[in-house]
């Protein structure tokens, strides 16, 4: 009896329905309408990390567009949660009016209660946790402590980041949809 024994080919990806959570280093992604003029979000991904917390795993990726880096979180657990950062901005405590000890104390209640009143709206305390991040390429990574927050009414959020010797930031976080992204396989 004869066997074929040659390695049958791998499965070829499916170039013209790439999903976000396929999202690469290279590749170029377009998301519809996110600008604030709604004009569409173009970027080529330079940089790929991914975040842990606790059990929880999820990704990063981001980009140059005009002239101010952008990113996409993407959450893969069962339903493909997406946020981006495109505003740009760079928040420091003394933007919500906070200071060091008063974030020990959110962190100390984890009161969904707690919330901050930043640019006329309401952003309510959702959690507050030690999370890793890991650059693609390095095998360790850096560890930091992150406050979220989520705006009352509003698909905005808000995470307050403190790294180890460095002060804190802060960055605006808008849910994206994924149907909304489309992904272009790079070189």
């Amino acid at each position: 009896m004869f066997f074929d024994r040659k390695p049958k080919p791998a499965p070829q990806e499916d170039l013209a329905n790439l999903k976000v959570q396929d999202a690469r280093v290279r590749d170029t992604l377009s998301i519809q309408g996110a600008a604030e003029d709604f004009s569409d979000i173009d970027f080529t991904v330079d940089r790929r990390d991914v975040y842990e917390a606790g059990g929880n795993q999820w990704f990063e990726v981001s980009g140059s567009w005009r002239d101010r880096r952008v990113y996409l979180e993407v959450h893969t657990a069962d339903v493909v949660d997406v946020f981006g950062n495109f505003d740009g901005r760079r928040l420091t405590l003394d933007a919500f009016g906070l200071t060091e000890d008063d974030m020990g104390e959110i962190d100390q209640r984890q009161n969904p209660s707690d919330f901050i009143d930043f640019e006329g709206k309401f952003w309510l305390y959702r959690s507050s946790r030690e999370m890793g991040i890991f650059s693609e390429g390095h095998d360790t990574g850096r560890g930091f402590y992150c406050w979220q927050f989520q705006e009352q009414d509003g698909k905005r959020h808000l995470s307050i980041r403190k790294f180890e010797g460095d002060p804190f930031s802060a960055s605006i976080w808008t849910t994206v949809e994924p149907n909304d992204i489309t992904v272009f396989r790079g070189a």
